[in-house]
């Protein structure tokens, strides 16, 4: 599910995004003033943030400044009530991936928040050769056709993938891929493999997944 958090000060305004962005499926989180919203942002991860302008506190310009400070990259749509240009290049200066200005039709809203979903799942797709992985729809395509891989293939693939020319042991797939609290046999890294390859080599003509001998598993670039 989408997390979203919406920085808004009036209670009305709040309310109406929070029913009808609920309703499309979004998790909602809800914050009133610039120093809470800031926290929230900084210490949560949300797949877009909806940021009001005239806030207490901490205005929504300084905010969305001190998020890119810091090095934040979620992508923000700043919620206004001032139109003039002037003020949307401010906010498209200060780090800002979209503008829109009160009031507004939901449906905009919805459709400026597809887009930017569009624009993240184009920037975070990894590619091997034909092959293309998509962590937000947690898809594999290879030449036009979707691979049929569980949740827990598609980890692992990924995991080996964004580590691609490191040769990974067992272990190190295991804390990564199993989490800590797994206690199994690591040979269940070499089953799952063992299914992946299985699937891969129906579509691809090289093999993409290298056995390291003694030590684990590689892939390296194409």
């Amino acid at each position: 599910m989408k997390r979203i958090l919406l920085i808004e000060d009036d209670a009305a305004i709040a309310r109406y995004l929070e029913l009808e962005l609920k309703h499309e499926g979004f998790e909602l989180i809800i914050e009133n003033d610039g120093e809470g919203g800031l926290a929230k942002a900084l210490l949560e991860k949300f797949d877009v943030i909806l940021l009001d302008v005239m806030l207490p506190k901490i205005s929504g310009i300084e905010v969305l400044r001190r998020l890119r400070k810091s090095k934040e990259t979620t992508p923000v749509i700043l919620l206004t009530a001032k139109g003039e240009v002037s003020d949307k290049v401010t906010g498209l200066d200060s780090g800002a991936n979209d503008y829109m200005t009160k009031p507004f039709f939901i449906e905009e809203l919805l459709a400026r928040i597809r887009v930017i979903f569009r624009e993240k799942t184009t920037n975070n797709s990894l590619h091997w050769g034909e092959l293309t992985m998509n962590p937000d729809t947690y898809q594999v395509i290879v030449k036009g056709q979707e691979l049929g891989l569980t949740k827990k293939e598609y980890e692992l693939l990924y995991y080996l993938l964004v580590n691609r020319n490191i040769a990974l042991s067992r272990e190190n797939i295991i804390e990564n891929v199993w989490g800590y609290e797994y206690y199994g046999d690591t040979n269940i890294v070499d089953v799952f493999i063992k299914n992946i390859r299985r699937k891969l080599e129906d579509v691809m003509d090289v093999r993409m997944i290298q056995t390291i001998r003694g030590i684990g598993y590689v892939i390296k670039d194409n």
